[in-house]
């Protein structure tokens, strides 16, 4: 159709998208050419090129062969029968039109199938009375409802000016007589263009065919959030719990972090005078008892930990930290005690510019300089005199790569630095400035992983080739290779000297630990497999043995080591490992785990029906079951799981994978009962309905798969599939059973039928649906948690959130690692809440335990787990 911009006579509107209902066209597309209704009534007669996409009425222009329509001449609008909401039909509309406004709608109502369609409205109630309005008064309004004539009819929106009697609509026909009026809450005159909306008694609001009316929908006005800059609407439900914008009563309490960040982080294990062993995860320091099983945490911290270092007096922590977005979360370095957990010092915060690499403190002066190497491009490094907060010089390095620093144990003014390609001694002068001296030079490969001390002060390295260096200096102070070797296949994670003069080294690929004695030019003790060495007292030889065959490489490479007793000489350690674990033994004895982490992502994440267990699921292909603290079993299939749900009878597991595999797993023994491959694209959320009966599985390639399940769980049959379009990321069923809502990855609310297995085209009759859980992240219930007005970060992404089961909490993740607790519902974007910020990148799944008593979170880079007591505030 040919549409002139510049025309008063050109075609009032043109249709972008068809009716969801078909009749008996009067107007189409034929041969390239648009053909006009009967009498050419409010359709042009000039041929179009082709028919506009929506992409381009979005965008306000409409391409034609001859002209288009600007953003001031047409806008696109949705209309809407309302007698029948699946009927709708989006439309250009030129509002430059000559033809008047009644016989516009009566070409729209053509559309819709209305015969003489007469008036328009806002979902509001406000009537519509010309192009004028549409382009100002309501610009913003991009869908609108088409009625008939004067009468009231049914699910027709309602208007009252001041010059007319209140007038109220009812279904099918009221008299305004029978309607009592409602008094104004006030007597200031109000314009026509903005009108009051006046409601029906409950009683006399009827609802043919269990449908609601515009007056139910008019109770309470529906919530409009902007995501990514897409305007949603969300419809109230008739009846819902009143929402308070008050913080709730309860509050969350850290009471258990699972695993340990050795998937990319170095020196990150030490044991306190206490017996604790201290390391971190995500933006938590973790201080773990092993004798009485108790955890403490520092959570001073507002993004991830990169670095820490231990006090020489093993009474004081330095850790420092990512930068974040906001001002609140810059890089710097803080300085906390071990016993009280309270922060003594901070420092960097302006200097220090993406994060912080490195961080150690000086040895020889007691500990009252302290080093930190920012993780910039110019990768700068500076010392500080911490007690008085005073920056004693920086320079910079100039080095990709660096990955960490430390204070000679002699010579508080020398600072050795190693990364990729690069070892370099740094001497400080008296003035502030600093003499370089490379010891290894570019182009070396090598990557220098990590640096020790001799006793006499000479250096030993390990690098990723797998090679032990020992450098001396000469008398007139140059430095030397005295001894290099090669200790393992390929790369080293780690060194530490023992108190014996024994140096034991750390291998990432060949997962060995080897002893060398230094006080014998470095002579090998013995080495062993993780986990896999028998040591025989009465001859003294090391046998080795397979002990536990599957635990070197379900542990992974070596990644840190540290003795247990620090300062005896009983050869017990602890080994941090690169897929986040953290074993116990030595090398007369054979290794046990103490902590278990996921070695990649984690997502998977579901909460018991009947009891405080928890399941979690990862990309490492390792599925767990826990009670809180504790690990129950864990198992390694051969997929990656992302999603995970518990039967109703909590008899079974499933777990949906990035393949798309559905694995059911029994929950007593962790043993894979059925495997089934539903389609080629990844499960992302996977859901039983409330009699076990069925399963619901959301996919990458926007279709629901419903499967029928037997009583125990562990039989499927597969019933169909609803096809989408838009990727799916969560899903929720209804309590009875019918229908099925799930977000997009865009953040649409769809609804789909899962008796007629169709999508649910109108969101106004899913308004009062009831829900068994509320995983959806969008909704009118907890549209509260969107662009609320407390955030420091106003375009905050909601990523994850869960209804209790008491329904009056929500918990919520984004995509900042913000935990924080809201009352249910959650409406308003003045809603208050409770905070916590434990994470770095996106917070992947809460769910709250039986009771409601516990929040489980996961999420973050180094795939943390944790356990939230819920105590009263």
């Amino acid at each position: 159709m040919y549409i002139d911009e510049d025309s008063e006579e050109s075609s009032p509107f043109v249709m972008l998208t068809s009716p969801t209902k078909s009749w008996p066209a009067s107007y189409g597309k034929k041969n390239g050419m648009w053909y006009a209704s009967p009498g050419n009534q409010g359709w042009g007669s000039k041929p179009a090129s082709r028919k506009p996409s929506i992409m381009e009425a979005d965008l306000g222009t409409l391409s034609t062969t001859s002209g288009s329509i600007k953003r001031s001449a047409g806008r696109v609008i949705r209309i809407i029968n309302n007698l029948d909401h699946s009927v709708q039909c989006r439309v250009l509309l030129n509002l430059r039109t000559s033809q008047p406004f009644e016989e516009v709608l009566e070409d729209l109502g053509q559309v819709l199938k209305i015969n003489g369609a007469k008036k328009m409205y806002t979902g509001t109630g406000q009537e519509v009375r010309s192009f004028s309005q549409l382009r100002n008064e309501f610009a913003d309004v991009d869908t609108f409802y088409l009625a008939t004539g004067t009468a009231l009819i049914a699910g027709s929106p309602i208007r009252r000016s001041r010059s007319r009697p209140s007038v109220v609509a009812a279904a099918p026909i009221l008299s305004t007589e029978e309607l009592p009026k409602v008094p104004l809450r006030g007597t200031r005159p109000r314009s026509k263009s903005r009108p009051r909306i006046l409601y029906a008694p409950e009683s006399e609001i009827l609802r043919p065919n269990g449908e609601y009316t515009m007056l139910d929908i008019m109770k309470e006005e529906p919530t409009k959030v902007t995501i990514r800059g897409l305007r949603r609407t969300f419809y109230p439900p008739v009846h819902h719990a009143p929402a308070e914008n008050s913080p709730p009563d309860k509050k969350l309490q850290l009471q258990w972090v699972h695993g340990y960040r050795g998937i990319d982080a170095r020196r990150n294990l030490w044991v306190l005078p206490s017996g604790e062993l201290l390391y971190y995860v995500a933006a938590v320091a973790v201080l773990f008892d092993r004798d009485e099983d108790a955890q403490r945490h520092y959570i001073g911290h507002t993004e991830d930990i990169m670095c820490m270092d231990v006090h020489p007096s093993r009474e004081l922590v330095a850790s420092g930290q990512k930068a974040g977005r906001d001002r609140k979360s810059q890089a710097h370095v803080r300085i906390w005690s071990t016993e009280s957990l309270q922060t003594l010092y901070v420092f960097g915060m302006g200097e220090l510019d993406t994060g912080v690499t490195a961080v150690a403190f000086s040895q020889l002066n007691g500990g009252s300089y302290i080093l930190a190497v920012d993780s910039g491009r110019e990768s700068i490094l500076s010392v500080w005199q911490w007690q008085w907060g005073h920056l004693l010089g920086k320079v910079a390095t100039l080095q990709e790569g660096l990955s960490g620093a430390a204070f000679h144990p002699l010579d508080d003014n020398l600072i050795i630095t190693h990364g990729r390609g690069h070892l370099a001694f740094w001497h400080r002068r008296k003035d502030g400035f600093f003499e370089r001296t490379d010891i290894v030079k570019q182009p070396s490969r090598s990557h220098v992983t990590s640096v020790q001390f001799e006793p006499d002060g000479d250096v030993i390295t390990a690098d990723s080739d797998g090679f032990i260096t020992i450098y001396s200096v000469d008398s007139d102070g140059a430095y030397f290779v005295r001894t290099e070797f090669e200790a393992h296949n390929k790369g080293i994670g780690c060194l530490i000297m023992l108190g014996e003069g024994t140096l034991l080294s750390g291998g990432e690929k060949d997962r060995k630990i080897a002893a060398w004695d230094s006080l014998q030019n470095y002579k090998k003790i013995a080495d062993t497999k993780v986990g896999s060495v028998l040591y025989n007292r009465k001859k003294h030889i090391y046998t080795l043995i397979d002990v536990m065959p599957q635990l070197p490489e379900a542990a992974g490479g070596v990644r840190t080591i540290y003795p247990q007793r620090p300062g005896r000489n009983d050869g017990n350690i602890y080994v941090g490992t690169t897929r986040n674990n953290i074993l116990e033994g030595s090398l007369q004895r054979r290794f046990t785990q103490v902590v278990f982490g996921h070695g990649r992502q984690l997502w998977g994440l579901a909460a018991h029906p009947e009891d405080e267990l928890y399941a979690t699921a990862g990309h490492d292909k390792h599925v767990a079951l826990w009670r809180k603290n504790k690990l129950i079993w864990t198992i390694q299939t051969g997929y990656e799981c992302v999603a995970l749900a518990f039967h109703p009878f909590g008899t079974a597991l499933a777990a949906g994978s990035t393949e798309g595999h559905l694995l059911v797993i029994n929950c007593d023994n962790g043993a894979v009962m059925l495997t089934l491959r539903v389609c080629g694209s990844p499960l992302n959320c996977v859901s039983f309905n409330q009699v076990g009966d069925m399963i619901a599985m959301g996919s990458q390639n926007g279709s629901i798969y419903l499967f029928r399940v037997s009583r125990d769980g562990f039989s499927y049959k597969k019933v169909n599939k609803i096809r989408g379009s838009q990727p799916l990321t969560h899903l929720d069923w209804s309590m009875d059973g019918n229908f099925v809502q799930t977000v997009t990855i865009d953040f649409d609310l769809l609804f789909w039928d899962a008796k007629s297995l169709s999508p649910e085209r109108s969101p106004i009759a899913m308004k009062d649906v009831k829900w068994l859980s509320n995983n959806c992240t969008v909704g009118f219930l907890v549209a509260g948690q969107w662009s609320n007005r407390y955030y420091s970060n106003a375009n905050t992404i909601i990523a994850t959130c869960s209804r209790s089961a008491a329904h009056d909490m929500l918990a919520s993740g984004d995509a900042d690692g913000y935990l924080r607790l809201f009352r249910y519902p959650c409406i308003s974007s003045r809603a208050e809440f409770h905070e916590s910020k434990v994470y770095s990148g996106m917070l992947a799944c809460v769910r709250f335990l039986c009771g409601d008593h516990t929040l489980i979170t996961v999420g973050g880079t180094d795939a943390s787990l944790m356990v939230w007591d819920i105590v009263e505030e």
